[in-house]
């Protein structure tokens, strides 16, 4: 069945290691629109971190789509209408921070207008991630953000500080939310109702199109739940070995246009 609907990952997968949409990139999301393929951006980070890309693929044009937070957000990217939104509750948040305050873990909450963060002592992957995403820091109390609509709250850490951590957290959070490394000194918490797999469900549905019309290309385990629900999973050859496990495809590395390989391959021919 033709594959209309095509969800990218950004990090290790539509950028390369230089942090660069390079031409064969740029020109097989062009093709693919021109035969009416949805190319739709699909990341752990806020809005404010791929404007600038989706400006740069021409996707910030009318009847084109982003899924951010990890699917928490779904929007039409040249109004920046909300489709589709799931946000944690303001006690969801205190359990997550008094765990991180327990785990010792350096904590920020994300919403659609910035950061937040209740650690005095910043921690540099919060900072790193802020300007990453080139979103806005805040330092608010827990008390202080009762108001605030979260999407999404991070863990973030040296790797072995937070792999060390990850063994430690209680069921219950695994139960209640979904939880899954997007980096390796990142640690990504979201509604159980939201993840890049429901979103593409979601955007699927809207669309009129079945899964077998959708494909997703990812590296990492935050990519895990839309690789299971589309019905055709591509993982990047520099990808996590795990996910390979479930790939339909492998595609080149992000060093070797493995998004455009994909989509000349098995979108194109």
């Amino acid at each position: 069945m033709t594959i209309k609907l095509v969800t990218i990952d950004i990090d290790g997968t539509l950028l390369n290691p230089e942090r660069e949409i390079t031409p064969a990139v740029f020109d097989a999301i062009q093709d693919a629109k021109k035969t009416g393929v949805k190319a739709v951006i699909t990341t752990g980070r806020p809005i404010s971190g791929v404007l600038s890309l989706l400006e740069e693929l021409k996707l910030n044009e009318p009847d084109n789509y982003v899924i951010t937070f990890n699917g928490g957000l779904v929007q039409e990217t040249a109004s920046r209408n909300d489709v589709f939104k799931d946000t944690l509750t303001y006690n969801d948040y205190l359990d997550i921070e008094l765990l991180s305050r327990k785990l010792n873990l350096p904590l920020h909450a994300s919403t659609k207008n910035g950061m937040y963060t209740a650690n005095r002592n910043i921690g540099k992957y919060t900072i790193y991630e802020a300007q990453l995403v080139h979103s806005p820091l805040f330092y608010r109390t827990p008390e202080e953000m009762v108001d605030q609509e979260i999407i999404k709250v991070m863990m973030v850490d040296e790797p072995e500080k937070l792999d060390a951590a990850m063994e430690k957290i209680p069921q219950e959070f695994y139960d209640r939310f979904n939880i899954a490394k997007s980096a390796a000194f990142y640690l990504e918490i979201t509604p159980k109702t939201a993840s890049k797999g429901q979103a593409v469900i979601r955007l699927a549905e809207k669309l009129g199109l079945t899964m077998d019309q959708t494909m997703a290309i990812g590296d990492e385990e935050n990519d895990r739940s839309m690789l299971e629900v589309v019905g055709n999973p591509v993982v990047m050859e520099n990808g996590n070995p795990e996910l390979k496990k479930i790939a339909k495809y492998i595609t080149k590395s992000n060093s070797q246009d493995g998004v455009a390989h994909a989509i000349r391959e098995w979108v194109l021919n």
